[in-house]
């Protein structure tokens, strides 16, 4: 048994441990919780601790979770409003952070360097601050929100004069709040991207009479849909499924999907309910992300 175990290792065995480790990696910590949580999704709400039943005086499997995720107004409201929040957040990411990929791209390595590391000072800082600063900033009586109010009064008729600009517990805010924390994410992929374009097409089209903006739409743009990609589902899926920014600048009235889940696990015991809005959020999430992935490979396979 040892000689045969030698020889597996002599031969392929670390190489099957290196490989195998992030399967056993997802398998543990991706694969069980979210079948534990699918499982959670089919059982009945009972005043027992913990609060949910299988068999016995209550259904085996009861769908019932599912059927109000997908009949009430209030959890098909709260996930609109996080597609959508999550979405223009992922659009402004793209709009911000294209600019300034590129930019990095084209400065000197000293500036590069310098640069990257400004990107990624943010992630320093306890993510709970950075929130809290901007709930400051954006409170009434704040130097940011006075300057906001002082340039709109002087920029608009007298009538539409403002004593402050509602900022706070707004969906302004917490898009303006994603958009400030997930921008680092849409930067670097698409620095990783752009970088590995090879400069000599740019030059080769403007040689060939194309101008600045026909070299970016043509050559550029097209072979950095990769890191746009790549940065998009960065910066949407945790922003969809977002709680701490929802729950600290956002509005109470128009939830986002996470405080609902995080609503029902704790405050309402209802684990069936929360598990099942958990999974059916998953799947918006992952089933459009692997139906990508998949014709990706297929087309880089048939090249």
């Amino acid at each position: 048994m040892l000689a045969r175990l030698s020889r597996w290792f002599d031969r392929r065995g670390w190489a099957d441990i290196l490989i195998g480790a992030p399967y056993l990696w997802l398998l543990i910590f991706f694969l069980l919780p979210f079948l534990i949580v699918a499982a959670m999704s089919l059982g009945t709400k009972t005043p027992t601790a913990p609060p949910i039943s299988f068999g016995g005086e209550y259904p085996l499997l009861n769908w019932d979770s599912y059927a109000r995720v997908l009949g009430d107004g209030l959890y098909l409201r709260a996930f609109l409003t996080s597609l959508a929040n999550a979405g223009l957040a992922m659009v402004l990411c793209l709009l911000i952070g294209y600019p300034m990929a590129l930019g990095l791209c084209r400065v000197s390595n000293g500036w590069r360097n310098i640069l990257l590391m400004l990107v990624i000072l943010p992630f320093w800082t306890s993510f709970l601050l950075r929130v809290y600063a901007w709930m400051g900033l954006m409170g009434r009586n704040s130097w940011f929100n006075r300057l906001l109010t002082d340039s709109w009064n002087l920029l608009v008729p007298v009538d539409w004069a403002v004593k402050s600009v509602p900022m706070m517990n707004t969906n302004f805010a917490v898009v303006l709040v994603m958009v400030y924390t997930y921008l680092p994410f849409m930067i670097l992929p698409l620095y990783a991207s752009l970088e590995r374009l090879d400069p000599t097409l740019d030059e080769a089209a403007m040689d060939l009479g194309s101008r600045p903006f026909q070299v970016f739409r043509d050559v550029t743009l097209p072979q950095s849909v990769p890191g746009i990609v790549a940065g998009g589902m960065l910066v949407f899926i945790p922003a969809a499924g977002e709680l701490v920014i929802p729950t600290l600048v956002g509005d109470a009235s128009s939830p986002m999907i996470g405080r609902l889940i995080s609503d029902e696990f704790s405050a309402a015991r209802n684990w069936p309910m929360a598990s099942a809005v958990a999974v059916v959020l998953l799947l918006i999430m992952v089933v459009p992300t692997m139906i990508y992935s998949h014709y990706q490979a297929k087309a880089e396979g048939s090249k």
